[in-house]
């Protein structure tokens, strides 16, 4: 439903404007962590080829970036509306009619981030409990879960704020003025 929202303009109240702005820093941030990722499978297979010495436990390290990356892009890429969505059945359906689809996506999609959510601070305190240990480099597998989950928090609150102008849609019959985030501003 891209074509039918002011996908370049900022958010024209503050609480929209504070949650992009969040979003985007962390967004930023998942871009950092993708570049050090990058670097550091770069170093260690150099480090392999010529040395014979790779960073040690590059494969745990990694992973654990990435899981930390792909937390960090969610909330932009639900502000932007980019995540999943099928606009090719429904291109030129009234506005009201996509809103609805939009809707009850986002709702399903708030769902599975509560749940999600849950999970993660549950799996988190059991990893902090029975103190699951990296052994290549004694890092707790715990430590990820408090960012993880600040970004599925945010996350659920950028859902929560996109449903609200899907619901907003349905009731004015009119896309809203402004959707979350743009290039330039």
């Amino acid at each position: 439903m891209a074509e039918a929202r002011a996908e370049g303009r900022r958010p024209s109240n503050a609480f929209g404007r504070l949650l992009v702005g969040i979003a985007r820093a962390l967004g930023l941030f998942g871009g950092f962590l993708t570049f050090s990722m990058a670097i550091i499978v770069t170093v260690s297979v150099a480090g392999r080829y010529f040395f014979s010495a790779p960073i040690q436990g590059d494969y745990d390290i990694v992973g654990i970036i990435a899981g930390c990356a792909a937390f960090s892009f969610l909330p932009i890429c639900q502000l932007k509306r980019s995540n999943v969505l099928v606009d090719v059945f429904t291109s030129r359906a009234p506005v009201r009619a996509r809103a609805a689809l939009d809707a009850f996506a986002n709702l399903c999609f708030l769902l599975i981030a509560v749940f999600a959510t849950w999970r993660l601070i549950y799996g988190g305190i059991d990893m902090y409990r029975h103190s699951e240990v990296i052994a290549a480099f004694n890092f707790y597998r715990w430590y990820t879960f408090p960012f993880d989950i600040a970004c599925m928090l945010v996350l659920i609150v950028a859902i929560a704020y996109t449903l609200a102008q899907d619901a907003s849609d349905i009731w004015t019959g009119r896309p809203r003025e402004s959707t979350a985030v743009g290039g330039g501003e």
